[in-house]
C-alpha cells in the first residue's frame, strides 16, 4: 500500500523496552512508570488491571501475533498473564473493565480464547440488581455501583456483549437495566454521572453519558431490547444538547460545570473528547438508529472526527492542549480511532483523509520518542507540575505498551491495506466492519 514511516521498528523498540520492565512476583507485573534513581517499584494494588497493569499487555501481544510469530519470551509472558488472571479471577471483587474482572476477561479472551469464562462467571456471581459494587473508592466511603465505561457498569456491559458465552446475556441484561434505573432525566433526554452522587459531569466517552449511551445501544442491539436502544437515543439527545455543532464539527465540554476540573474546556481525546464520543454514533448505527434530533448518526460521527482533524493536534499549541501521547488521553488513542474510521469507509476520499491523519499521529510519535540501546519510550508533560516532564510510562492506556500497539497496527495497515484485520476490544469493536474483527 504505502511505504512505512519506520512505525514498526519504533513499535518493536518500545515493546522491547516494556518487556524489559516486566517483573515477577507471584506472576508477572509491570511498574506503571520508570523513574531514574527513584525507589524500587513494588506491585501496585491494581497490578493486574487493563488500564495500567499486566492485563494491558494482552492487546499488544495480540497485535504482534497478527504479523509475526511471538518469541519464546512473549509466549512465556502470555502464559503467565493467563495463569495469573485466571487464578485471581476466582476471588477478585472489582468488576470493571479497566480496573477489574471485565478487563481480566478481555485479556484472557485475547490471549487464550475460552479462558475468559472464569472471569465472566465471577462477574455473574457478583451481580446485584443495582449492578456491581465497586472497590475503586471513587466516591469516598461508598461501594455503590458506578456507571461509566472505565470503572463502571457500561464497561462491564460492553465486555459481556463482546466476549459472548454462557454468562454474557445475563450480565448485559442486568447491567443495562441497572443503567436505566440510574439515569437522570433532563430536558433533552437522559444523563449519567460517574456515580449516583456525582454532582459534576464528564459527558464524553470514558466517564459520561456518551459512553453509557453507547453501551446501551450495543446491548440493545445484541439483546433485542428496544428500551435499551431508546435510552441510548435519549442519552445521545442530551449529549447533543450540551455540545456544540458549530461549523462542520461536534464537541462536548470536558467537564460540566468547567470549574470542577482544572483542564481545557474542550479536549479532543478518546476519553474526554470527540475521538471517543464518535463511538456513540457508530453504536447507535449498530442498533438501527439513523438520526438524532434531525442529524444523521453517520453525520455526527463525521462531525466528531472533523473536530479532531481541525483542532490542531498533535501539535502542542499551548501548555495543557496536547501534552499526552498515550491511548487514553493522547496521540495513540486518536490514531487508533482514525484507523477504525478509515477501515469503515475504505475506498472513499474520506478514508484517505483519515489514513493521512493517522500517519500524522504516527509521525508525531516518531518525533517525540526517546530512544537508546534499551529501546524507546515517551515522556508526557504536565504543565502544572515542576518539572513538567513526567517519567516514561509503561502501560496500555498511559504508556509505551499502548503506543507500541498503535504503531504496529499502523505499519501493518500500511503494508496490507484497508482489509487488515483489527484486534478488536470491548469498547470499539462496532466501529469497524465485522469481517475485519480478530475476535469473530
Amino acid at each position: 500500500m504505502t511505504e512505512s514511516g519506520g512505525y514498526r521498528e519504533l513499535g518493536e523498540a518500545a515493546w522491547s523496552w516494556v518487556l524489559d520492565q516486566v517483573r515477577d512476583d507471584e506472576g508477572p507485573w509491570l511498574p506503571e512508570a520508570v523513574t531514574e534513581d527513584g525507589p524500587d517499584a513494588v506491585p501496585a494494588k491494581d497490578r493486574d488491571c487493563l488500564y495500567s497493569g499486566i492485563a494491558g499487555l494482552a492487546p499488544v501481544l495480540a497485535e504482534i501475533a497478527r504479523y509475526r510469530e511471538p518469541s519464546e519470551r512473549e509466549r512465556t509472558l502470555a502464559a503467565g498473564i493467563v495463569a495469573r488472571l485466571s487464578a485471581g479471577a476466582e476471588h477478585r471483587t472489582e468488576p470493571s473493565l479497566y480496573d477489574g474482572l471485565a478487563g481480566d476477561a478481555t485479556a484472557l479472551k485475547l490471549l487464550d480464547p475460552g479462558s475468559e469464562s472464569v472471569a465472566l462467571r465471577r462477574l455473574a456471581d457478583l451481580t446485584t440488581p443495582e449492578g456491581w459494587k465497586t472497590t475503586v473508592e471513587f466516591e469516598p466511603g461508598s461501594d455503590a455501583p458506578l456507571n461509566d465505561i472505565i470503572m463502571g457498569t457500561a464497561g462491564i456491559v460492553l465486555t459481556a456483549v463482546w466476549a459472548g458465552g454462557d454468562f454474557a446475556e445475563g450480565i448485559a441484561t442486568t447491567g443495562g437495566e441497572a443503567l436505566l434505573r440510574a439515569a437522570d432525566r433532563t430536558t433533552a433526554g437522559l444523563d449519567w454521572g460517574i456515580g449516583a452522587t456525582t454532582e459534576w459531569r464528564a459527558p464524553n466517552y470514558s466517564h459520561g453519558t456518551a459512553g453509557v449511551a453507547a453501551a446501551l445501544a450495543v446491548a440493545g442491539a445484541a439483546l433485542d431490547r428496544e428500551d435499551f436502544v431508546e435510552a441510548a437515543v435519549r442519552g445521545a439527545r442530551h449529549v447533543l444538547s450540551v455540545g456544540s455543532l458549530e461549523g462542520d464539527g461536534f464537541v462536548v465540554p470536558h467537564t460540566i460545570p468547567p470549574s470542577k476540573r482544572e483542564v481545557e474546556p474542550v479536549t479532543y481525546t478518546w476519553c474526554h473528547g470527540p475521538t471517543g464520543t464518535s463511538h456513540l454514533f457508530t453504536a447507535l448505527s449498530l442498533a438501527g438508529v439513523t438520526e438524532i434530533a434531525g442529524h444523521g448518526v453517520d453525520e455526527l460521527r463525521q462531525r466528531c472526527l472533523t473536530s479532531v482533524l481541525t483542532s490542531g493536534l498533535p501539535e502542542r499549541l499551548r501548555p495543557g492542549f496536547w501534552d499526552n501521547d498515550g491511548r487514553c488521553c493522547g496521540t495513540a488513542g486518536v490514531g487508533d480511532v482514525l484507523l477504525d474510521a478509515a477501515q469503515d469507509c475504505a475506498g472513499t476520499a474520506r478514508a484517505d483523509t483519515f489514513v493521512q491523519a493517522a500517519r500524522t499521529m504516527g509521525d508525531a510519535l516518531v518525533e517525540r520518542a526517546e530512544r537508546d540501546q534499551e529501546g524507546a519510550r515517551w515522556r508526557f508533560l504536565e504543565h502544572r507540575a515542576d518539572p513538567p516532564l513526567l517519567p516514561p510510562g509503561t502501560t496500555w492506556m498511559q504508556g509505551a505498551a499502548g503506543i507500541a500497539a498503535y504503531l504496529l497496527r499502523l505499519d501493518r495497515f500500511l503494508e496490507t491495506g484497508p482489509n487488515a484485520v483489527v484486534v478488536d476490544r470491548p469498547d470499539q469493536w462496532w466501529a469497524v466492519p465485522a469481517r475485519l474483527r480478530s475476535s469473530k
